[in-house]
């Protein structure tokens, strides 16, 4: 329905690149680019691309209620306009030129009483068809259909409608309706629904929706409801019918005809207009009165067939767009053919081109590759290896560590800080750290001393609190003039603490030297010479200063510093003192200040080196070990701690060790980086077994092993899971595959009499049973036959191992663990669906080339059943 304020717009269902406007008389007008010649001069800008031009108008009709366009593509451009009267007329915009047209138009369809026109619908298939709806009167039908082309009815026709008109006239056919329908009702609404027949119309009246099959009017289906303005046919899924009501829309599946299978939220304001978009499937949009935004419903997710319960509701996707800005919008109308495309029209004639966009679908492979969809077309994000600058997404690295096997290294276990790719200082510290406890676990562990085991991985804060029996001593200077002796403390705990820092080797012996020699090989020549210093030796770090400033790639600058440090002076108010305190914040590299920084303080005020958060930990630790009394160092140690939890900085674990704080801080590290990977190795080396059953930790754990899975690393997982098994033994799997005999019920392996499902697994001895029996055809319970393999038709059942003679038992316990079990080609396996099978190579083999089962007149497809058959493991890629 329309008025004079309130202009519809019509696109041509035969021209991509017209569309009607109507009010109170009919614009053509052409769309086009903005930029064409024929755009130019009083076209009206729809959108930044497109302009349309007038082309004819039409202003005999008037008092429009309803227009519908003639289906047909000749004659062009010929509407049926509905009046206030009743009255319905043919018409055309002067772009007919054939004899159809000209026969066509000008035609007027009269009621038998005058009453308003509400709606008009063009049959899709006869397109002679034309459906009118008016208004009630109760001596007369509301729903007339009328044949324009004043043809006669065939006689079957004639049969089947008792309501069709009795005029046999040929001149009165046209003047007259074929079927009159709704007596004493009123027609809000109509379409025709291509389902099944093209004689099914659907009509809104007053108080139900009504479906008429024309062949049998004396009958038809219908359901009351309000909802009866607008009915619109999903073209893509013609069983799914919207109407409306008020500022509800309401969703039927003419299948299940007896109420709505969905309703839509309900508006604040009346709706005055519903349609489905005909490029999109399941996309509707709604427009409400006096509104600047039409309201999409996205109901792809909905199901196809008729919903099976009361309780089930598809899932629908409301959104809303507003292509005029605070413009209210009049009506809208879908582009038949570009996809998503619409047009509105605002009450001033004003319109607006534009494009509703799709929702994007982002998509994240485990591999990080990106891919999402945008309506029909998939676009996929492929990585720059040009860019080597960008920093690796944290699922990358972790890949690219699980390749290299990282974190599988047990026995010198620092290296797998260069599995990591030995770029980040926190993997780093993390393994040096683990490292030193294992290297002086197994230290005290020689020594009988297991007691010193669970202390080494609780962590440095743990072994500082039972410091016992420190004591304190005045040590000289080496190398310098100095008078003053410097105070420190020593213990047993503290020895402890600084071998885990790595400034002490093996051995009872406080000595520095090798520790001095690795880093000087490693060219941190300003770490080498703090280290020296802290230790009281100057002249040693001159000689580290000069050694790195003669090396290659080495700073000159570092022979002022030498020179600096050779002017040291113990006297407070020397003005060596006051220079270096001055210049000391100047410096850039943090080593070089934390030396300054320590000559410069007071005893027992160390603030400058302590605090130098530039400064590995490791190194602050092992500096407060040797200068803070206990007091001081467990309070130090504490707020340490508690800033490496709060930064997720796995330095820290050399403070928390592998117990309840390391897992606190771990699960910082792990929320700032996502790096299950590092946190499961960490946590399965050292750690109590209360520690490792941590939800937490066996949530990172299972976590990695999903990665892998994702990652098609199986072979990766499964090195991860018998890695696990080793360091947790209780994680250890049961086992999972049991083979019994289906006759007698008991285990296949050799000499095992237990009950039905039972008996050993093949974790143990493979499927060939015992590794002492050179044959296992038969069970060993009732000797019947074991099943034959389908490919060498050989009974299954050969064993694990054949070089282990009978009676050998003992030589058995020293065979190698791969020389006991048997080899996966001569397992059994069988499809579980038609329960044929054989040996694993055979089967393998045969489906390198078959599709089909190898057993005659079976046509399953077994492999193509197991949906991970087929993929090949990414780790062998």
């Amino acid at each position: 329905m329309m008025s004079a304020s309130k202009p519809d717009i019509l696109w041509s269902p035969h021209h991509a690149d017209r569309f009607v406007v109507c009010d109170s008389e009919l614009s053509l007008y052409r769309i086009g680019p903005a930029g064409a010649s024929e755009a130019k001069g009083g076209a009206l800008q729809l959108s930044e691309e497109t302009a349309a031009t007038l082309l004819a108008v039409n202003s005999d009709t008037p008092y429009m209620k309803c227009v519908a366009w003639y289906p047909k593509s000749e004659p062009e451009c010929l509407l049926a306009v509905g009046q206030a009267n009743g009255r319905v007329v043919l018409t055309g915009l002067g772009q007919s030129h054939g004899s159809k047209g000209k026969d066509l138009t000008g035609k007027e369809f009269v009621p038998k009483h005058a009453r308003q026109c509400n709606t008009l619908a063009w049959n899709p298939a006869d397109s002679n068809w034309l459906a009118a709806g008016l208004d009630k009167h109760r001596a007369d039908f509301s729903v007339l259909i009328w044949d324009v082309g004043g043809r006669h009815p065939p006689e079957a026709m004639q049969a089947e409608k008792p309501r069709l008109s009795g005029d046999a006239d040929p001149c009165a056919a046209a003047t007259k309706p074929l079927y009159e329908l709704g007596q004493n009702d009123a027609c809000l609404s109509l379409c025709w629904l291509p389902r099944d027949h093209p004689k099914l119309l659907l009509a809104g009246m007053h108080r139900n929706l009504a479906i008429f099959d024309l062949r049998n009017t004396s009958q038809k289906t219908f359901v009351n409801t309000k909802a009866v303005q607008g009915v619109a046919v999903d073209p893509h899924f013609p069983e799914r019918v919207a109407s409306f009501f008020e500022g509800q829309v309401a969703i039927w599946d003419l299948r299940r005809f007896e109420k709505p299978v969905f309703t839509l939220p309900e508006q604040a304001k009346p709706l005055t207009k519903a349609a489905w978009c005909p490029t999109r499937t399941g996309l509707l949009a709604t427009l409400t009165r006096d509104a600047n935004v039409v309201r999409l419903y996205d109901m792809q997710h909905a199901p196809a067939g008729p919903v099976g319960s009361d309780e089930s509701e598809p899932t629908v996707i409301e959104r809303g767009v507003q292509p005029g800005g605070d413009v209210v919008i009049s009506s809208f109308a879908w582009h038949p053919s570009t996809q998503n495309r619409m047009v509105v029209v605002a009450p001033n004639r004003s319109m607006c081109d534009f494009t509703v966009f799709e929702r994007v679908s982002l998509a994240w492979s485990s591999s990080t590759d990106l891919v999402w969809a945008c309506g029909r077309h998939l676009y996929e994000c492929a990585e720059d290896a040009g860019d080597v600058a960008a920093e690796k997404d944290v699922a990358t690295k972790m890949r690219e560590r699980a390749r290299s096997r990282y974190g599988h290294d047990t026995v010198q276990v620092w290296r797998n800080h260069l599995l990591a790719g030995g770029n980040d200082p926190q993997i780093r510290s993390l393994w040096y750290t683990l490292h030193f406890m294992q290297q002086y676990t197994e230290e005290t562990e020689q020594r009988q001393q297991g007691n010193k085991q669970s202390l080494i991985y609780s962590g440095i804060k743990n072994i500082v609190k039972s410091c016992s029996g420190t004591t304190e001593s005045r040590r000289r200077w080496k190398g310098s003039e100095r008078t003053a002796d410097a105070t420190q403390y020593h213990g047993e705990e503290r020895g402890l603490a600084l071998r885990l820092c790595g400034w002490i080797g093996r051995g009872p012996d406080v000595d520095v030297e090798p520790f001095l020699r690795s880093l000087e090989q490693e060219g941190e020549w300003e770490r080498a010479a703090s280290v020296a210093l802290f230790n009281l030796d100057i002249r040693r770090s001159i000689q580290i200063l000069q050694k790195g400033a003669q090396a290659e790639k080495g700073d000159p600058n570092l022979n002022v510093v030498a020179m600096a440090l050779s002017g040291y002076t113990d006297e407070k108010n020397s003005l060596w003192r006051e220079m270096c305190g001055s210049l000391r914040l100047q410096l850039k590299k943090p080593y070089l200040c934390s030396m300054f920084a320590f000559l410069t303080s007071e005893a027992g005020a160390y603030d400058g080196v302590l605090y130098e958060s530039r400064v590995a930990v490791r190194d602050r630790v092992a500096f407060a070990c040797m200068f803070l009394n206990d007091n001081q160092l467990s309070r130090y140690v504490d707020k340490l701690t508690d800033e490496m939890k709060e930064a997720g900085n796995l330095e820290g674990i050399l403070l928390t060790g592998l117990t309840k704080d390391g897992v606190d801080l771990m699960e910082s590290y792990v929320d700032h980086t996502g790096d299950v990977q590092t946190a499961s190795f960490c946590m399965l080396r050292g750690s109590s077994p209360e520690v490792v059953k941590d939800a937490r930790v066996q949530c990172w754990i299972e976590n990695y092993r999903d990665l892998l899975d994702a990652w098609r690393f199986w072979h990766k997982r499964a090195e991860f899971d018998i890695h696990r098994s080793k360091l947790d033994p209780s994680s250890k799997p049961l086992a999972q595959v049991f083979v019994s005999c289906n006759f007698c019920g008991k285990s296949i392996s050799f000499g095992c009499s237990a009950a039905p499902h039972q008996g050993r697994g093949f974790g143990q001895y493979g499927v060939g049973g015992s590794p002492a029996k050179s044959k296992v055809t038969s069970c060993p319970g009732c000797r019947k036959p074991l099943p034959r393999c389908a490919l060498c038709l050989m009974n299954m059942g050969t064993p694990a191992s054949s070089r282990a003679g009978a009676g050998k038992s003992d030589e058995k316990a020293d065979l190698p663990r791969e020389k006991k079990l048997a080899q996966f080609n001569n397992w059994f396996t069988w499809c579980h669906n038609c329960r044929h099978g054989g040996h694993a190579g055979h089967t393998l083999s045969w489906f390198r080339d078959h599709s089909e089962c190898p057993v005659s007149a079976c046509t399953c497809k077994c492999m193509q059943l197991d949906t991970t058959g087929n993929l090949v493991p990414s780790d062998n890629i």
